[in-house]
């Protein structure tokens, strides 16, 4: 199976549309979750005002992201841009970092049901880290899910932002680290996997 991945573009909307179906990928969040802002509810902006906000992102070039295709048809997403994009990071206190403005962010996959388990997230991960090295990123973060010692397993809804294995794959460390739930990881792109220069914070 050849995976093969391309930047999001307005020619490729159709292609995202089809991806996200009717439910705009998971309760009709079209990838917008991250980019509410101060004072918005989810709730009031999911469904067909989401898709709009990220049909306009799209076609005006301000939505960045990677989709993954087979054989034509597209399987997966993975979103990416500067931090200060989605500016529900900065409003989250456990995933606030005090260089955010040099930072480059992967906050959301989203991998087709028929998909998942077969190497679509660590194509689009490996992919989006050659991307914003030729882009010149410094330092790339992102949010995975560590379950609960007692859960021990998460639901594929609850993993949008990624599980820390897959990150720790690609060179990531985690520098952020919480008993369970979202974790902050982050790799630099200017030097060697496992030399990030990141405080480490708790």
């Amino acid at each position: 199976m050849r995976i093969e991945t391309r930047e999001l573009t307005p020619e490729l909307w159709p292609a995202f549309e089809k991806l996200f179906g009717k439910n705009g990928a998971c309760a009709g969040c079209w990838c917008t979750f991250w980019r509410l802002e101060k004072g918005e509810r989810f709730s009031e902006v999911k469904g067909a005002e989401a898709k709009r906000r990220m049909k306009a992102l799209v076609e005006s070039g301000e939505a960045q992201g990677l989709l993954a295709f087979v054989d034509g048809a597209p399987v997966g997403w993975l979103a990416l841009g500067p931090r200060r994009e989605f500016k529900k990071l900065d409003r989250a206190p456990s995933l606030k970092c005090d260089d955010a403005d040099r930072v480059w962010s992967l906050p959301c996959f989203f991998v087709h049901k028929d998909w998942r388990g077969q190497g679509v997230a660590s194509e689009l991960l490996r992919a989006a880290l050659e991307v914003l090295k030729k882009r010149g990123a410094e330092v790339v973060e992102a949010y995975p899910m560590k379950p609960s010692a007692a859960s021990g397993r998460m639901p594929a809804a609850s993993v949008y932002t990624g599980t820390v294995p897959l990150f720790l794959r690609q060179g990531f460390e985690v520098v952020a680290e919480r008993p369970s739930g979202k974790q902050r990881v982050r790799r630099s792109l200017t030097s060697a996997p496992g030399k990030t220069p990141a405080r480490r914070s708790r």
